[in-house]
């Protein structure tokens, strides 16, 4: 089917042809499972063993999927992408350390980096990840209901308190604010968390936004929920939409545990919770906000089309859609090109920090093989494109 995605031209406007190249070489490697595993295992020893990797890094992958290493080394890549109507969402990915330190670390970060989104246009929201602001086994124990020790007790009360002061921040700075969602056990204290800041804080629009992994079969009656709970307290939602980052940790988990798996029982069957959790918003978008995260054509095609249905303008500002800086470009700068709201992820960090997230992006990658040889084709095709017009 020929769609607005098929467009290489726009696509890659922005990629010079060793760009193009580099893209296509990485993406080529993420398609081959054993090299990624021997790549992974290769990449941490170095790491681990303080060998003198960086440049390489930097120069392949890091610059592929991240904008610098500082939130000012982004900018000519925000700027470069704000030409075409992309908007960038800087995140700060350093992921995998669960300290005291860190927590504050990431927390301070994340405060100075809405100041810094405040005043940038093409900036229009911050982020955060709840396992930055507080242990994961933390979580699980506040969302299980189980008894805290003092210590516990006082820890928690920090990471409250990281939470309602960087919300309070982004209702004052008036810059949505974008919260992850993570692993499903640790996952409903953070639920909890947020709903308590979107009540305090969504009062007037969604400046609070939550994220459901539509893989999971329980997160459309969660999102039903919520809706009912809003309509009672008087709140609007922010919620943004992806199918999920964890499939495999989950199910070995439950089934580790002997408890029936959280994820969708097929491919299939998250594409439609997706699909219908996005339809629900729209249905409700006088007291919603929606960023649809998502690597889908086909789920975006039909957002575009329930826009259209409902009367929706094409810019309307409560709805967004999303990709991660390095991959679907030919969703992303086609959708800004036929003017709808587009922002890209665009992590940030220093390279040794930020690995654990590009080793886990390379392994997603990796087990999505219908999106790797779609980039793939696309590459090639753009490649062929640029040689055809050069002759």
């Amino acid at each position: 089917m020929k769609t607005i995605f098929n467009n290489t031209q726009n696509a890659f406007a922005l990629k010079s042809d060793s760009e193009l190249e580099r893209a296509y070489f990485l993406f080529r490697l993420i398609a081959n499972e054993p090299l990624v595993r021997i790549g992974t295992a290769v990449t941490n020893f170095a790491i681990k063993a303080h060998l003198p990797v960086e440049g390489l890094i930097r120069a392949t992958v890091f610059d592929h999927f991240c904008g610098g290493v500082t939130e000012q080394d982004c900018i000519p890549v925000v700027e470069k992408m704000y030409q075409k109507g992309v908007s960038s969402v800087l995140d700060y990915s350093v992921e995998g350390k669960e300290d005291e330190a860190h927590f504050d670390d990431a927390f301070h970060k994340t405060l100075s980096i809405m100041e810094f989104v405040s005043t940038h246009q093409a900036l229009p929201f911050a982020v955060f990840k709840p396992s930055g602001y507080g242990r994961i086994k933390l979580y699980e124990k506040v969302g299980n209901k189980q008894e805290l020790s003092a210590s516990e007790q006082e820890e928690w009360n920090r990471v409250v308190n990281r939470y309602e002061v960087t919300c309070k921040k982004a209702f004052e700075l008036d810059v949505p604010l974008l919260i992850d969602a993570e692993e499903s056990w640790m996952q409903d204290a953070a639920d909890n968390l947020v709903e308590e800041m979107m009540r305090k804080y969504n009062k007037e629009k969604a400046i609070v936004f939550n994220t459901l992994q539509m893989y999971r079969w329980d997160r459309l009656d969660y999102l039903k929920g919520l809706h009912e709970r809003s309509k009672e307290h008087g709140f609007y939602i922010g919620m943004k939409l992806v199918r999920g980052a964890y499939m495999e940790k989950e199910n070995d988990r439950a089934l580790e545990k002997g408890y029936p798996t959280p994820i969708c029982a097929s491919k299939q069957a998250s594409d439609e919770n997706y699909d219908a959790g996005v339809q629900y918003m729209v249905e409700h978008l006088n007291t919603m906000a929606l960023f649809a995260g998502t690597h889908n054509e086909n789920s975006s095609l039909k957002l575009m089309q329930l826009m259209d249905a409902h009367g929706l303008s094409k810019d309307d500002k409560r709805i967004w859609f999303g990709q991660l800086y390095g991959m679907s470009d030919h969703i992303s700068f086609n959708l800004s090109e036929n003017g709808y709201n587009v922002a890209k992820y665009l992590p940030f960090g220093p390279v040794r920090d930020v690995m654990p997230y590009l080793i886990r992006r390379a392994e997603e990658n990796t087990s999505v093989a219908g999106q790797t040889s779609r980039e793939l084709n696309l590459l090639r095709e753009e490649r062929q494109r640029r040689k055809l017009s050069d002759d």
